[in-house]
């Protein structure tokens, strides 16, 4: 099962927990779509901030979009002017193309910059930086590599990179892969990070896969077993 599916979608639950969180029966259809083309929309005007993770939170009013990126200051420009252009954008494209039954006067969009630690652990900084470097011609397996080292120094436990298509411009498309440490993909509590996405070449769209392994996560213990535990060492 954990080689069929999302890595991601087979731990929501368990140690992840869903990106989109609000819940409502009759407007379902029109919040999907609003936050399926405004994470499209913020992945591609903040390509260069190295965008990790998006994250949308809904109240009856309020609309609170939280983006993890790597190199926070290009988004929020000076004294906050990034921020707000940024809002006009997703009020313009999004917003105002969707119908829901709030007045558009009710959204109120705040959005919460916070920076990642360790960008070369998270699977969609480092997809967007293999894809970037593709679509410039670079060799794919010069690209691979440095990605995997790059992943490596930054401590992670194991790391997988797929290439797929006409890989530098062969004629007869295939399939490259190169990994590197361990990579459980069937244990639930292995943090594990994954994403995928498209290169366009001159010879046509090239395919990456790209998953990182953390290493495993244990929940708490509880508060009583804690406490029995510590009076025994005592």
């Amino acid at each position: 099962m954990g080689q069929k599916v999302n890595p991601k979608a087979y731990r929501i639950a368990v140690i992840k927990t869903w990106d989109s969180k609000w819940f409502s029966n009759k407007e379902f259809k029109n919040f999907l779509r609003e936050d399926v083309m405004l994470r499209k929309l913020i992945y591609e005007k903040l390509k260069k901030s190295g965008v990790a993770k998006i994250e949308i939170e809904r109240s009856p009013e309020d609309i609170k979009v939280i983006v993890e990126a790597a190199k926070p200051g290009l988004i929020i420009g000076r004294g906050g002017a990034g921020i707000e252009q940024l809002k006009k954008e997703i009020q313009k494209k999004v917003f105002n193309k969707i119908y829901t039954k709030r007045p558009k006067s009710k959204y109120k969009l705040d959005i919460v910059i916070q920076e990642v630690k360790e960008p070369y652990l998270q699977a969609q900084i480092l997809l967007e930086e293999i894809i970037g470097d593709i679509e410039k011609r670079i060799r794919y397996r010069r690209v691979m590599k440095q990605s995997i080292e790059k992943v490596k120094k930054a401590g992670a436990k194991g790391v997988k990179v797929i290439a797929s298509g006409r890989l530098d411009g062969v004629s007869i498309a295939r399939t490259e892969t190169l990994t590197w440490g361990s990579l459980p993909l069937h244990t639930l509590r292995a943090d594990i990070d994954y994403s995928r996405g498209v290169a366009r070449t001159i010879y046509g769209a090239v395919g990456v896969k790209v998953w990182i392994y953390k290493g495993e996560v244990f929940k708490e213990k509880r508060g009583a077993e804690a406490k029995a535990e510590g009076k025994e060492e005592k």
